[in-house]
């Protein structure tokens, strides 16, 4: 919504000052098709030769979560926060064996179901559950599950941050694109010298209209993309984060309060819960 609001906001500013300082508006919108057609084609034909289509397909699907609200929300880190107590609460009383059926299982077992905005989530359940796993064999000891979860974690923010590159890259070439369609508005100009001066000036006028929208579409449209794509991507490592410090916490022998209270201190202060908030939202899930 806030990034309807922005263009919004950019586009009336913009041609609201154009057209108050008496600029012919009709020239623009009859240059609009030509110059958008050839900027905005030549921009996403380089941005589909650049990117494989994993990421072409990764990007299309960031853009769109980019108009919806944000599901990591103080709501959901609730949620997650109460799953990992009762997983390491249940392990703590009955034994790391008691949870191997949770971990093999999770889309069936009663304590992911329970909290289903983050236990019907496919990439959490599964960094959850393998990391647990690992604890349940008891082979390795924290500073290697340690090492393996910061690498998992920088190929996972490595992997959505090629989305936000390809967007950045059609960005930076949005000016550009700019230029040439501008140029050949100025070659076609230049076809046609012999026309009258007003004539020619409405055409130069057009062949402007392509620097001036290759600038616009750039700067207030693909960065700001961009810029969201990117918020988006740090929210989703964030709450790796979050699961990494508890999991590691309980293994260095600290109770599941407290481990969670570890967890809880990782979060962005905009959307970590209160000790308090934490605590009730824990009783009240037993």
């Amino acid at each position: 919504m806030f990034i309807a609001i922005g263009w919004a906001l950019a586009l009336a500013c913009i041609f609201g000052v154009f057209i108050a300082h008496g600029g012919n508006i009709g020239v623009v919108l009859k240059a609009l098709p030509f110059e958008m057609t050839t900027i905005f084609g030549a921009a996403i034909g380089a941005m589909l030769a650049t990117n494989p289509p994993k990421v072409m397909k990764a990007t299309v699907k960031g853009l769109a979560a980019c108009f919806k609200g944000s599901k990591y929300t103080k709501a959901r880190y609730m949620e997650l926060l109460a799953l990992m107590y009762d997983i390491l609460q249940k392990a703590r009383k009955e034994g790391l064996m008691s949870i191997e059926k949770d971990v093999e299982d999770p889309h069936s077992s009663p304590l992911f179901q329970k909290y289903p905005a983050v236990g019907n989530d496919h990439h959490v359940t599964e960094f959850i559950t393998d990391y647990l796993r690992m604890m349940v064999s008891g082979n390795l000891n924290a500073h290697e599950i340690e090492s393996l979860m910061d690498a998992e974690i920088d190929t996972h923010h490595h992997e959505a941050f090629l989305a936000v590159i390809a967007v950045q890259r059609l960005a930076g070439g949005l000016p550009a694109f700019g230029i040439v369609a501008a140029v050949l508005g100025v070659v076609n100009t230049m076809g046609s010298v012999g026309q009258p001066p007003a004539v020619l000036g409405g055409m130069i006028g057009s062949a402007l209209v392509g620097t001036f929208l290759g600038i616009l579409l750039a700067y207030a449209f693909a960065e700001p993309l961009a810029g969201a794509l990117e918020s988006k991507v740090d929210e989703a490592g964030k709450e790796l984060q979050c699961i990494k410090t508890t999991l590691l916490a309980s293994m260095q022998g600290y109770a599941p309060q407290v481990a969670i209270e570890f967890g809880r201190k990782v979060l962005y202060s905009t959307e970590r819960p209160s000790f308090a908030e934490l605590e009730g939202h824990v009783k009240g899930k037993r």
